[in-house]
């Protein structure tokens, strides 16, 4: 029987650090940010077909949030500020993340690779699918600036700008509905929202 280390590369998901550039009151990985961005990812595409006449298959978009950032564990996390800095290095980068999805892949029996490919490789997700990812993918990033910032640390200021700008482009119904409904809360303490 052939040996895999997919399942062991995952397992350390929690060791790459999200925001290394950034001085944080909680420190946050790729494992939990994931898992984060997979919560999300389902709510909005539930509430795209709830609310918005969607017809999306929820559980597979919170499989390829769970799945969105697995390549990190090969690449680790690039600052978002040095990985689109200009459109060369971005289009390299997605080279990098492409190669490193590919090798994950290559990790896992034969038998399995099939099954894997439509949740790691990032060039098979539909499109409709993975902009729902990448608006969870968003979201959580700018949770985490309104939570850094609750707790007093300013360093998250231009961060939640900038991710201001994004959310703004990627705006869909189904966003902004996120945002009215369930953001708030995250600008409050526990015994607030308990």
């Amino acid at each position: 029987m052939e040996k895999s280390h997919f399942f062991a590369h995952l397992a350390r998901m929690k060791l790459i650090q999200r925001w290394p550039l950034m001085r944080s009151v909680s420190t946050e990985n790729i494992s939990e940010h994931s898992l984060q961005v997979a919560f999300v990812a389902h709510a909005l595409a539930l509430i795209k077909n709830r609310k918005f006449g969607g017809n999306t298959n929820p559980e597979r978009i919170a499989l390829l949030g769970m799945f969105h950032d697995t390549s990190e564990v090969l690449t680790g996390d690039m600052p978002t500020p040095i990985k689109y800095y200009n459109p060369t290095i971005a289009e390299e980068y997605k080279k990098i993340e492409l190669a490193a999805e590919q090798k994950l892949l290559s990790m896992l029996p034969e038998e399995f690779r099939d099954d894997y490919a439509p949740l790691l490789d990032s060039h098979t997700i539909d499109k409709e699918d993975y902009a729902i990812v990448k608006q969870a993918d968003s979201l959580c990033a700018y949770l985490k600036c309104l939570e850094e910032l609750s707790a007093g640390n300013h360093e998250f200021t231009q961060a939640k700008k900038r991710l201001e700008q994004t959310l703004s482009e990627r705006s869909s119904p189904e966003m902004q509905y996120f945002l009215d409904t369930f953001v708030d809360s995250f600008n409050l303490t526990l015994d607030d929202i308990s």
